[in-house]
């Protein structure tokens, strides 16, 4: 798909003129050449950048951190659903032959993430895995994914979300499959995980077509989220109730676990990334870029024109750079909500992901949602990229890379933004050069 650049005047407002003041806010470290001339240090927020909207075939969630389950209706992302798929194995294999069984259920720990709306109701069906979980090919599952399971429910439970009250879900199975599993570890026929794994392949978790709610997050620990059989034992007087735990799978040699996110009719921009490479531009989109954890969508931003400074006369040299984005007004509100953060990542000429950017060795770029006057509808996202920009400026050769905002989860997440693009409007993304110029020619 073809992309149109396209760039307004350079506009320079001056904020000093003199051969010895001192710009400490920057790592900027001014040579001798530098510090004999005449300088000025200049403020250029003209400098258009090409935001557009890309959307990645895949992304790896048998590594997320935690299990997401649900749905809900969203007016511009269409319908989003989460199911989580999960193999499981025994603590251990012993029932004592005069044991009998009382039940079985699935317990699943809330981890205080969630999205929209936790007011409606949600319904949460248990399934039996019918075939093994593995990946196709390599050692990944994926959102798009996919796992076979038998349509009757060993499980069913309708709740109202407290993801933040630290609450454990219960959910109780079906005593058929309590007792054939008490059986066949009390008589032996089952002793070792891989025999585990042969006969009872795991679980699906699905979410009802008809919920309109959240999607939850739950813990992915042993000790959060398990199948629990309980039985009794008899002693002197009384019989005891004993246990026997089935916890996710963390043995196998790949992990046998993955959340598939799907979103069903969104809107019809987004209806046009249908391959990885496509760049949707924000001209062509009512000036407006998007973000979606879990599905993969990614705002992308090239800056093709950085080396337009070269018309300044004079040298000179990049002190900082600074990218403001704003949501788009309406776009969210207190179910659809802004996360506070956004982090940068790197992605080449055909929009495979490259790495995380980073201002230091170990010290990843953030976008730091300011909200100083949200009052006035007044926020953004603020991202220091001096050090990049500084690169781009400097090296000889234009570089076909370019950068995306994600959230820094991902991958275990369904966060969305609508972000706006640059346009010169009111709300227009902006990027704010501080530039120093020395031994400036004369007119």
């Amino acid at each position: 798909m073809g992309r149109v650049f396209w760039l307004l005047g350079l506009s320079v407002l001056m904020f000093c003129s003199c051969s010895s003041e001192n710009y400490n806010s920057s790592d900027f470290l001014a040579g001798e050449a530098f510090t004999d001339s005449n300088m000025r240090v200049v403020l250029i927020d003209t400098i258009s950048a090409a935001i557009s909207t890309m959307k990645f075939d895949s992304i790896v969630t048998s590594e997320s951190s935690r299990i997401l389950v649900g749905r809900y209706n969203d007016p511009e992302f269409g319908t989003v659903q989460s199911s989580s798929y999960m193999a499981l194995v025994p603590s251990t294999f012993t029932i004592d032959s005069e044991a009998e069984y009382d039940s079985i259920a699935l317990y699943m720990k809330f981890d205080t993430y969630y999205y929209n709306d936790t007011l409606q109701t949600n319904t949460l069906h248990v399934k039996r895995l019918s075939s093994t979980l593995k990946p196709q090919e390599g050692d990944y599952l994926y959102n798009v994914s996919e796992a076979a399971y038998y349509e009757e429910d060993i499980g069913l439970s309708s709740y109202q979300p407290r993801p933040l009250d630290s609450d454990t879900l219960e959910i109780l199975l079906s005593d058929e499959l309590g007792m054939d599993l008490f059986e066949k570890f009390q008589e032996k026929e089952i002793t070792t995980a891989d025999q585990f794994r042969d006969y009872f392949k795991g679980i699906a978790l699905i979410p009802d077509q008809g919920d309109d709610g959240s999607v939850i997050g739950f813990s992915k620990t042993s000790d959060a989220t398990f199948v629990r059989l309980y039985y009794s034992e008899a002693e002197e007087t009384e019989r005891v109730q004993s246990y026997l735990d089935i916890n996710l799978d963390e043995y196998s040699s790949t992990t046998p676990f993955f959340n598939q996110i799907i979103s069903e009719n969104p809107n019809e921009y987004l209806q046009l990334l249908t391959d990885q490479e496509i760049n949707l531009s924000s001209e062509d989109t009512d000036n407006l870029s998007y973000v979606q954890s879990g599905i993969g969508i990614a705002t992308r931003i090239e800056f093709p024109y950085i080396k337009n400074i070269y018309d300044i006369k004079g040298q000179g040299t990049i002190l900082d750079a600074v990218l403001k984005i704003k949501p788009l007004p309406g776009s969210y509100d207190d179910n659809l909500i802004l996360k506070d953060t956004l982090s940068v990542y790197v992605v080449d000429q055909n929009n495979d992901l490259t790495s995380q950017l980073l201002i230091a060795e170990t010290t990843a770029v953030t976008g730091i949602l300011n909200r100083d006057n949200e009052e006035f509808n007044d926020i953004y996202y603020e991202f220091s990229l001096g050090n990049y920009i500084e690169d781009l400026f400097t090296t000889e050769l234009e570089t076909e890379e370019a950068l995306i905002l994600l959230p820094n989860d991902y991958n275990s997440a369904v966060d969305r933004f609508i972000l706006n693009g640059m346009d010169g409007s009111e709300y227009s993304a902006v990027l704010e050069l501080t530039f120093a110029i020395y031994d400036e020619e004369d007119d």
